[in-house]
């Protein structure tokens, strides 16, 4: 089942406010957009986007509901020159400080968006600049979390790190190009459980053939969360061992937008 990771989708309670954050601070631009019955969506990424690059997908109900982070996401991450550079250029653009880099051993760093929504910054010699690197999810069984990528998906660990209390493990589709996003599932080792909460919905992966693709998860024993039918034929979800949603949509270069509507 060929496929790349298409998009990450994050709940957010005021979409404008969202919108000018991440256009603002990561000089985002708006990809496509689709206002729905009682709820918006946007697809963001950077101006100069490879072609193998995922997007950021920010939904807003028009309920003024409040959403919950949860602590069974973890954190998107975004690719940049230098890791302290593109901090001190938040910091001086008002974001507010949260994990700056020496904190993070020089490393890495993080901010908040908006609605609390934890974004790495990383240093890459590849991709545009605040490009999706990956997306972080945790895991309470990480054989288990492993086997449902390699298995379901067909994806491949990339790299792994394993420390005194917790471990990362990177996985992404065969043949990923560098400038794709990967999925990151870390995996601490004192037992802990996780909550989803709402305000993270969904991985996405596009594929060629939504009920090939279907088919194929089916015959592997995914979830059958939200078939094809289920969703007009449009798009369908399964769901990891850990509850994590997984999309699956179908994308042609020939459609005048990005949404299946």
């Amino acid at each position: 089942m060929a496929h790349t990771l298409d998009h990450v989708m994050m709940r957010v309670e005021d979409l404008e406010r969202s919108f000018d954050w991440y256009t603002g601070h990561l000089g985002y631009e708006e990809k496509d957009r689709h206002e729905g019955d009682g709820f918006s969506i946007v697809y963001l990424g950077p101006e100069e986007m490879d072609d193998a690059g995922a997007m950021l997908e920010l939904t807003a109900n028009h309920d003024d509901r409040a959403y919950e982070l949860g602590d069974a996401w973890g954190h998107i991450a975004v690719r940049v020159d230098d890791v302290y550079d593109a901090y001190e250029e938040l910091m001086a653009g008002g974001v507010e400080d949260y994990r700056d880099p020496d904190s993070c051993g020089g490393r890495y760093a993080f901010v908040r968006d908006p609605d609390g929504h934890e974004v790495e910054i990383v240093s890459r010699d590849h991709g545009a600049r605040w490009s999706l690197d990956h997306t972080m999810v945790r895991v309470e069984d990480a054989d288990a979390a492993i086997g449902w990528w390699v298995r379901k998906l067909g994806y491949e660990d990339t790299g792994r790190w394993e420390a005194d209390t917790f471990a990362n493990f990177f996985l992404s589709p065969p043949d990923a190009p560098p400038e794709a996003m990967d999925v990151e599932l870390t995996y601490n080792y004192d037992g802990r459980s996780y909550t989803l909460g709402d305000a993270w919905g969904h991985l996405a992966v596009g594929v060629d053939d939504l009920h090939d693709a279907w088919d194929v998860l089916t015959g592997r024993h995914a979830e059958t969360y939200r078939t094809p039918a289920d969703c007009d034929d449009m798009y369908a979800f399964t769901k990891t061992n850990d509850g994590h949603e997984v999309e699956v949509l179908e994308r042609s270069p020939d459609d005048d937008s990005l949404f299946p509507f």
